[in-house]
């Protein structure tokens, strides 16, 4: 072959081998989503209800694992390259086979990175036994062994609970949340019924619409309690919480601890609630309606406020309402709030006449606002991205693609948006992960 065949081969095929290169890269170009760059599962298990932390260039994501006999395993895995690559899944759970799982219920996971030492990872789940508990894990050696679990409830503390939150500050302390239906073990002692969640949102659950009050609705309302730990002690918030829809908690500097819900107001309206605390969560103003949208249902929606705190100490809020017009269908919100107590008017981020579900909110360093969500296109379940522009939030970006997708998580680190969801059938569905450049 002649030199200058030979140069142009050459040439040739360093071309085509950058061009197999930037396909295999695990971000395309600005702006531009990725290909699920990866995705995490456990083997004969379904993988599922992700949650997930960032810190820096750490990424830690927790799901639930379960096997086809219904046992149900916390597993975890973390990045410390900005999400790009994940370590082997560990599980979490000391007892095996005890988790408790679904959507709102997902195992949650907070990360502090520390300079020098492998960075500390907290897990924390609901387990099933004779009674529900709030259990906590804590890795110190950035997420490859976990150490013996703790429970938060009080011990020996009767009855159904769940649906939780979970921060961590900047030294590593947890600050947890979960709904608690202890009182209603209380009133089984002496009526011998044992009412459960399953009793609290049977009337009209998961529904788009709304349903006339009803007593029963308000008071077993009433018998539902939101807790606060910690991790050393826990203690009551507020009563009358809206049962199955989850929490959410973030805190700040300065002591800034700000705790999310649904509640249930007079007449059975299921609207937004927040308590915050600028004493490291000693002492909670009351709580905080967040806005009046006068969704009277009957039940529990299933489907709770996500919330995210930015640089500048802004508290922001998403969450999922109903809407009358043009026909009853659930929507999406965002307001903002700079000390918890006075929340800004309400912004639409969903489109209209849209159903949406499962809103989660996400602020980086630089203030970028993003929420995502999933809805029900021509029958499938699909995964959208918005981001805030100018104070309006941009058309939705779908993110998923053929598979079914849903419950969607996500969390800014080093230079990107990492983005997880469950994807695929229930018996064989697996945590997908994209990584979405800043724009």
């Amino acid at each position: 072959m002649k030199p200058l065949q030979s140069l142009v081969v050459l040439l040739l095929a360093v071309a085509i081998g950058v061009v197999v290169w930037l396909g295999m890269r695990p971000q395309t170009p600005e702006g531009q989503p990725s290909p699920a760059v990866s995705a995490l599962s456990v083997e004969a298990r379904a993988s599922a209800t992700p949650s997930i932390a960032a810190d820096g260039r750490v990424v830690s994501i927790a799901w639930g694992g379960t096997s086809s006999s219904g046992a149900a395993d916390v597993f975890a895995a973390v990045s410390t390259d900005g999400g790009r690559s994940f370590a082997p899944p560990v599980r979490v759970n000391d007892e095996e086979g005890t988790a408790r799982v679904s959507g709102e219920m997902a195992p949650r996971v907070a990360v502090r990175a520390r300079e020098g030492q492998p960075a500390v990872v907290h897990v924390l789940w609901t387990a099933q036994g004779d009674d529900t508990t709030i259990r906590l894990a804590r890795s110190e050696d950035g997420g490859r062994t976990y150490g013996p679990s703790q429970g938060l409830q009080a011990a020996g503390a009767a009855g159904d609970r769940g649906w939780a939150g979970l921060a961590a500050d900047r030294d590593g302390r947890v600050r947890a949340v979960w709904l608690d239906h202890r009182g209603m073990a209380a009133g089984a002692t002496a009526t011998g019924v044992r009412l459960t969640a399953d009793t609290a949102h049977h009337h009209g659950h998961d529904t788009a619409g709304s349903n006339p009050p009803s007593d029963e609705g308000v008071e077993i309302a009433l018998k539902s309690v939101i807790y606060y730990s910690d991790g050393m002690v826990e203690r009551a918030l507020a009563q009358g919480v809206c049962y199955c829809c989850k929490t959410a908690v973030v805190t700040g500097g300065d002591g800034q601890v700000f705790i999310a819900w649904r509640h249930v107001y007079p007449g059975n309206m299921r609207d937004i609630a927040v308590a915050s605390s600028r004493n490291d969560g000693v002492t909670f103003s009351a709580p905080v309606r967040v806005s009046q949208d006068q969704w009277q249902i009957d039940g529990c929606p299933d489907d709770g406020p996500a919330m995210a705190l930015g640089m500048d100490a802004t508290v922001h809020l998403v969450w999922p309402t109903v809407v009358s017009q043009p026909e009853p269908h659930k929507a999406m919100f965002y307001a903002t709030s700079r000390d918890g107590l006075r929340f800004t008017p309400r912004v639409r981020v969903s489109p209209v006449g849209h159903n949406i579900a499962h809103p989660q909110i996400a602020v980086g360093v630089d203030g970028q606002v993003v929420v995502v969500w999933d809805q029900i296109v021509q029958g499938k379940r699909r995964v959208f991205l918005s981001r805030l522009r100018d104070g309006a939030f941009a058309e939705g970006e779908t993110l998923s693609e053929d598979a079914s997708a849903s419950y969607p998580v996500a969390a800014f680190s080093d230079g990107a948006l990492v983005v997880v969801w469950t994807e695929g059938t229930s018996e064989a569905s697996r945590i997908a992960i994209r990584r979405i450049a800043r724009r």
